[in-house]
């Protein structure tokens, strides 16, 4: 793998503007071959002003520039990072692909998901490292080498899949010492709540996925239920 400081750059675009924080899966192959599959945040890069300052105005970051993505401990992508030096980014919307890679331990023969509407392949360079609350932290510099665009879809909104991602985040937290578990409990049953309102069926079928992986209602108080889903 290439050392920070390299001559990487990248060698594509991506396949769509970037803002903020685009929540993706990744794909990174590992010792067996195998594709893992994985949730990843991929920040936008910064954009400077004519003053030279960073600009923070809601707009699109065009293509260009280095994003980055950020792993949390010793996990599966972060070893195949550092092991191939790569992954493949891809954009879907559809809930139950990212909390199915977010909640469980998948892994495929190929790298882009039938769910993909956009791929972008991507070279990976270590640029910070370090710990944060005991918990270890990796900041990669993504280059993308290759990218396409599979389907274009209509932008729909929908708060029950907002709240199934964000569910995942709050489960994912529960055993970390630095976050308050009741507070974290009251977050899942209001997103639950939130996808038994305003969500449709791979909503449901999305938190479903999320309550097979984890044991957040097992962890609520006897007197406190939540909406349940059907897979």
């Amino acid at each position: 793998m290439t050392e920070s400081g390299s001559d990487l750059t990248a060698k594509a675009e991506w396949p769509l503007s970037l803002r903020g924080v685009t929540e993706t899966v990744v794909t990174s192959r590992g010792p067996n071959d195998r594709w893992n599959v994985a949730a990843l945040g991929v920040h936008a890069p910064e954009e400077t002003g004519r003053d030279g300052d960073a600009r923070d105005d809601g707009d699109d970051v065009p293509n260009g520039g280095v994003a980055t993505a950020t792993t949390w401990g010793n996990t599966r992508t972060r070893k195949n990072f550092d092991r191939r030096g790569r992954g493949v980014i891809q954009f879907v919307s559809d809930p139950r692909t990212f909390v199915e890679a977010a909640v469980t331990i998948r892994e495929e023969a190929d790298p882009v998901l039938p769910s993909a509407h956009a791929w972008a392949e991507v070279e990976v360079e270590r640029i910070e490292s370090g710990e944060s609350n005991g918990t270890r932290r990796e900041r990669w510099a993504l280059y993308p080498v290759e990218s396409a665009v599979r389907e274009r879809v209509v932008p729909r909104l929908n708060r029950g899949a907002a709240a199934a991602i964000e569910a995942t985040v709050a489960a994912s937290r529960l055993d970390v010492p630095a976050y308050d578990t009741d507070e974290l409990l009251s977050r899942l049953r209001y997103f639950a709540e939130t996808v038994d309102r305003c969500g449709g069926a791979p909503e449901r079928e999305a938190f479903a996925i999320l309550d097979d992986a984890t044991d957040w209602r097992e962890r609520l108080p006897d007197e406190v239920d939540a909406p349940r889903f059907d897979a």
